[in-house]
């Protein structure tokens, strides 16, 4: 046998020239190409097999039972919490009827995408996060603000699809009927009605780029990410039974409610009505219009129709996010502490301290993240080095450390 004839693909016939990387075997090769084509039919196989999304395995939790599972984690906006929980309840009865469809019934239950509008730091992520960890439908989370219309530089909407492809170890018929949280898509609304020489890429081109995913459609997506190109192989995936839900906190819209509702007050009735209206607490009022006047298309709006909101945190609901949840940042400082065989507890009076700081800095639960760690970064350096074995934060102790972080940033300044 020549040297011509052995160096060539025992598989597809290609010469070495012709291929990237040849693997020798037993007296036989295999291209790269090959093997590529090899493994994904072995992951093909592998996940009819033995699939890990089945609807069969789901129990079918009431909307009720979801809003308790989100209790444990996420205190206060029960608003929210239970227009998502029927949301979720409603995808999973629209998913079983897919699979028991009778042919004698015509009607078909459409699917409701749902936009979460609030402050930053109210819990619109941990939300989604924490729906994922109760699901048994391929779920991801991804961000608005890299995606770009296509042709540009950054990321197309198809990578959405590529996340939940991924997130459903690329089983096509499991990422189907997944669920998709798109964050930060006030982000991406139009920068002005004026016109412009130059293309809103990252705004309302984007929003006509989502339009064809949240109505349902087939979508050619790169299973790998990244641009699309003609000799790459694409998967279709059909978004007819994917659920979106959209998040962000649309900075400054509570200006346009409060337009809205003056508009409308007019007469000696207006008097009345606005003793009804909660002025500390417009984001409530939130309406489509308002979406409209921020900057989303209405194509776009329309495409959500479940629009809810989560109210501001208050001083008391800061201080049971604190200590209450399951993964409290308290609890989870005892237990980094404990790992080093460490006792770690707080006063009330500085929790009490935390809480007020983090009203100030107006952050929501994220600002009692941020103070939490600037307290507690010298604790956490010293501790696992010294013999102490317990410790007590004190609101001195939380004062001091605030105090000298606000020092060292002006003195960077």
């Amino acid at each position: 046998m020549s040297k011509k004839e052995v160096d060539k693909c025992s598989f597809c016939g290609k010469t070495k020239q012709e291929v990237n990387l040849l693997v020798a075997g037993n007296s036989v090769f295999i291209c790269d190409s090959c093997v590529e084509k090899a493994y994904t039919i072995v992951i093909e196989e592998k996940n009819e097999r033995n699939p890990q999304f089945s609807l069969r395995e789901v129990k079918l939790l009431k909307p009720a039972e979801i809003k308790l599972f989100l209790d444990q984690y996420v205190i206060g906006q029960e608003e929210a919490k239970k227009v998502l929980s029927v949301a979720v309840y409603n995808h999973y009865k629209r998913l079983t009827q897919k699979n028991t469809a009778n042919p004698q019934d015509d009607v078909e239950i459409e699917k409701s995408n749902i936009l979460l509008v609030g402050e930053t730091g109210t819990g619109k992520t941990l939300l989604a996060r924490t729906i994922a960890r109760m699901l048994h439908v391929p779920f991801t989370i991804v961000d608005a603000t890299v995606l770009t219309e296509a042709g540009y530089v950054g990321e197309d909407v198809e990578s959405l699809l590529t996340r939940l492809l991924q997130a459903a170890n690329y089983d096509v018929k499991a990422a189907e009927r997944g669920i998709v949280f798109i964050d930060e898509i006030d982000k991406i609304a139009r920068k002005g009605d004026n016109p412009s020489i130059t293309r809103d890429v990252s705004g309302e081109g984007v929003q006509q780029g989502l339009l064809k995913l949240l109505e349902g459609s087939i979508v050619n997506v790169p299973p790998q990410g990244g641009r699309k190109h003609p000799e790459q192989k694409l998967i279709p995936i059909d978004t007819t039974n994917i659920l979106f839900i959209a998040g962000g906190a649309f900075e400054g819209i509570e200006r346009k409610i409060a337009t809205r509702l003056n508009t409308k007050l007019v007469g000696y009735k207006a008097i009345d009505s606005t003793k009804q209206i909660d002025k500390e607490n417009l984001i409530q009022y939130v309406a489509p219009q308002d979406l409209r006047s921020f900057g989303l298309i209405p194509e776009i709006v329309g495409r959500l129709p479940i629009l809810t909101y989560l109210e501001a945190l208050s001083s008391d609901v800061l201080r049971k996010i604190l200590t209450e949840p399951k993964n409290s940042i308290i609890k989870q400082y005892v237990k980094l502490f404990k790992m080093d065989g460490v006792g770690l507890s707080f006063d009330e009076e500085t929790l009490d301290y935390i809480v007020d700081k983090a009203v100030e800095f107006r952050l929501g639960a994220r600002g009692l993240r941020s103070i939490c760690e600037a307290i507690m970064v010298d604790a956490m350096f010293d501790s696992p080095s010294q013999n102490s074995r317990y410790l007590k934060i004190t609101k001195e102790y939380a004062i001091s450390k605030i105090e000298t972080e606000k020092q060292h940033r002006l003195q960077v300044a």
